[in-house]
């Protein structure tokens, strides 16, 4: 008997106006998974991350997460139910501190486990931790998407979205990244739904993956599967970012 995935995806369509952004889309993620989802600008990799957040909202179809179904749930719900977002340009509070910035992604949790969960941000991302008082704004691009990741784990979330998370980054900022979420899906077990337009670093990183082509899946795989695809390596690994 097969289990029930944390979230289901099923023939979902989403559209911006009389657009059509996705199209029958079927994406699921078993507990304890990385699973990434790759294709090129405008594929609707990102349409799709917001879509289980609810803006925009799928036109038909349905997701369930963790055995309930959210697609007409409000985000502030979805939040509730421990799926936590890292959006893509990292949208962290310039003018608020690195910690200031950490206590807004704790509020759904009433700061209860604030002390210790900062700690272990800060265990992930010792670079927050020397940046403390300082604000937002100031960081490097490298330290803000330390700190987006970090502030979507103060939410303890049960799901992690993380949306093109290396995008303007240098590699080695990349791969502290990338390393960084390997490290709590394995000592946590925590799920994470990754977009991403480095197709190399995100299948190296995944257990499994979907191709994503004008809003629909075209593809899918381990993420070892995909990178040794023939059709996947020319069209998003020859000459990209290794």
């Amino acid at each position: 008997m097969s289990k029930t995935p944390l979230l289901d995806i099923k023939n979902v369509d989403t559209f911006y106006g009389n657009i059509q952004a996705l199209n029958e889309v079927n994406v699921s993620i078993d507990e304890g998974e990385i699973v990434a989802i790759i294709g090129a600008n405008g594929a609707g990799k990102s349409t799709l991350m917001m879509t289980v957040f609810g803006t925009p909202r799928a036109a038909s179809g349905r997701i369930v997460f963790a055995g309930t179904e959210i697609t007409n749930l409000p985000t502030h719900e979805i939040a509730r139910m421990r799926i936590a977002q890292s959006p893509e340009g990292r949208r962290i509070f310039p003018r608020m501190t690195v910690l200031e910035n950490l206590q807004m992604g704790a509020s759904l949790d009433k700061l209860k486990y604030f002390d210790e969960d900062v700690e272990k941000v800060f265990a992930l991302f010792p670079r927050l931790k020397e940046r403390i008082s300082q604000r937002g704004g100031t960081l490097s691009g490298g330290e803000q998407q330390m700190l987006s990741i970090g502030r979507a784990l103060m939410a303890r979330p049960k799901l992690l979205l993380l949306d093109e998370p290396s995008l303007g980054l240098a590699p080695l900022i990349v791969k502290q990244i990338f390393d960084a979420i390997k490290e709590l899906n394995r000592t946590e077990k925590l799920t994470v739904l990754l977009v991403e337009q480095n197709a190399f670093a995100a299948l190296k990183l995944a257990h499994r993956g979907y191709v994503l082509v004008n809003g629909r899946v075209m593809m899918s795989g381990s993420g070892r599967d995909l990178l040794a695809d023939p059709e996947v390596r020319a069209a998003y690994l020859e000459g990209g970012r290794h």
